[in-house]
């Protein structure tokens, strides 16, 4: 089997060691994989925003309701809300792959210095692979908070999608509508939350391509 249909297989099945060991028999190596799941990440993290936002108009869209089919309205509510749950999900996808490779690019790198024979060499590697995961850690964690964030969000979009299923009336949306701001300031935090990761994010990658 060629190595990139091989490379292909082993992404599906969820493989990594086996994927990492086949990328760099084509020269693919793990600094590389990292900073392509990195610009994943960061590009799911924008997406995700986008539609959080989405929701959140058409939420106000119907708090803002004037006439007309109220179930239609209804199921743009619910198709909001999954929409927005599968974006979260692949935001933490994308994350957990990014951590995936880093561990294993850090341990090779520290495994490796062991091999060195200049003791100066070693302490300069040793050096690099400190800053490097000191600032892998801080872009991290900042998704992760980022990531935190989301989980307020949806809860109160199923909240909403729940409350208006089975109390489809101008009373049940007044009562969302009464939460439409508590809404409104958690799908603000989570955008300011995915903004500082990707910040965080151009840093390290800045560390990887000097």
């Amino acid at each position: 089997m060629r190595v990139l249909p091989l490379l292909f297989v082993l992404a599906l099945t969820g493989c990594q060691s086996a994927y990492y060991a086949a990328a760099e028999q084509v020269g693919y190596h793990k600094r590389e994989i990292l900073v392509d799941r990195v610009e994943d990440a960061q590009e799911s993290q924008q997406e995700a925003q986008e539609q959080f936002s989405s929701a959140l108009e058409q939420m106000k869209t119907l708090i803002n309701f004037d006439g007309g089919d109220l179930e239609t309205a209804y199921d743009k509510v619910k198709g909001e809300y999954e929409d927005s749950a599968d974006a979260a999900a692949d935001v933490s996808s994308r994350i957990n792959a990014v951590a995936d490779v880093a561990e294993a690019m850090f341990d090779e790198w520290e495994d490796e210095l062991a091999q060195y024979q200049s003791a100066s060499l070693r302490r300069d590697s040793e050096s690099q692979l400190r800053d490097t995961r000191r600032r892998y850690d801080a872009m991290l964690r900042a998704m992760r908070q980022a990531e935190d964030k989301m989980e307020p969000v949806l809860k109160r979009l199923k909240d909403n999608e729940l409350y208006l299923k089975h109390n489809l009336n101008a009373r049940a949306i007044g009562a969302v509508g009464k939460e439409f701001g508590v809404l409104e300031q958690e799908v603000e935090r989570v955008i300011a939350e995915m903004n500082r990761a990707i910040a965080e994010s151009d840093k390290f990658i800045q560390t990887l391509n000097p």
